[in-house]
C-alpha cells in the first residue's frame, strides 16, 4: 500500500519538478501583493489592541489562506482527468488500490501547499515579520492543507463542468478567504455572521497558526475541530471516489 501511495505521489512530483521554477515564481506574486498592500500599506496605519505589528498578525492567516487555495487547486485537475481526458481510468485499471490513489493525491497537494508556505515565510521574513515556526505550527499547516485537498477531491469527483468548479471557488473558498480571520479577527464581524464563521475550518487554522506563530500554546478545541473536519471529509472523499469509479 505504501508503494502504491508513493507511486501516485511520485508521478505528481515528477510533473511538478519539471516546472518547479515557474511554480515557485507564480506562487510569489499573490503573497508579495498582500505583503505590500496590507503589510506595508494598510498595516502601517493599524494599531493592534494586544500590541505587535499588523504584519505579524497577517502572515499566519496568509499562510492558512495560501495552503487552503494551493491544496484545493492541486487536486481539482482530477476533474479534467475524469470528465474530459479519461486518464483517471488508467489509475482505476492499474494495480493500485483506490485508497492509495486518494492518499497519494492528498500527499501531493500537501507538498505543494508546504512549498508555497515556505515561500510566504521567506518573503514575510524579508518584509520584517516575526513568525515562530514549530512542529505544531507545521502540523496545523499540513492539517489545513489536508482538509482542503479533501474538499477539492470531493468536488473533482462530483462536479461535471468547469463552470461548476469555478462556482466552488466563488461560493466556498472566496468567502472563507476574507471572513475566516485572514486579515482581521472573525470576532469583529456581526454576532450571527461571527458564529457561522467560527464553525469553518479556515477560521480555526488561522487562529491556531496565529497563536502558535506568536509563541502561544495550542488550542485543543480548534485542533479537535480541524481533526474532525479532516476525518469527515476523508470519508466523504473515499465514498465519492468509489461512486465516481463505479459509474
Amino acid at each position: 500500500m505504501l508503494t502504491d501511495i508513493f507511486t501516485v505521489f511520485w508521478r505528481d512530483w515528477v510533473v511538478l519538478k519539471r516546472r518547479l521554477t515557474k511554480f515557485i515564481l507564480s506562487r510569489m506574486v499573490a503573497p508579495l501583493l498582500y505583503l505590500v498592500a496590507f503589510g506595508w500599506g494598510l498595516g502601517r496605519s493599524i494599531t493592534l489592541t494586544g500590541g505587535g505589528s499588523y504584519l505579524d498578525f497577517m502572515v499566519p492567516g496568509l499562510m492558512a489562506l495560501n495552503s487552503m487555495n494551493i491544496a484545493f487547486n492541486s487536486v481539482t485537475p482530477i476533474h479534467a482527468e475524469r470528465v474530459y481526458h479519461g486518464s483517471l481510468e488508467e489509475y482505476i485499471l492499474a494495480p493500485i488500490r483506490p485508497i492509495s490513489f486518494l492518499l497519494g493525491k492528498m500527499l501531493s497537494a500537501i507538498m505543494r501547499a508546504l512549498i508555497s508556505s515556505v515561500i510566504i515565510f521567506i518573503l514575510a521574513t524579508i518584509f520584517g515579520a516575526s513568525v515562530t515556526l514549530s512542529p505544531l505550527f507545521i502540523f496545523v499547516l499540513v492539517l489545513n492543507s489536508l482538509i482542503f485537498a479533501e474538499i477539492g477531491f470531493i468536488a473533482a469527483m462530483k462536479i461535471s463542468t468547469y463552470e461548476e468548479m469555478a462556482q466552488v471557488n466563488t461560493y466556498v473558498l472566496l468567502p472563507m478567504s476574507f471572513l475566516c480571520g485572514t486579515f482581521f479577527s472573525a470576532k469583529a464581524l456581526p454576532p450571527i455572521v461571527s458564529q457561522i464563521v467560527e464553525l469553518l475550518p479556515l477560521t480555526h487554522a488561522s487562529s491556531l497558526l496565529r497563536t502558535l506563530g506568536g509563541g502561544g500554546s495550542l488550542d485543543l478545541i480548534s485542533l479537535g475541530v480541524m481533526l474532525l473536519y479532516a476525518a469527515i471529509f476523508f470519508i466523504a472523499a473515499k465514498i465519492s471516489f468509489a461512486s465516481a469509479t463505479d459509474n
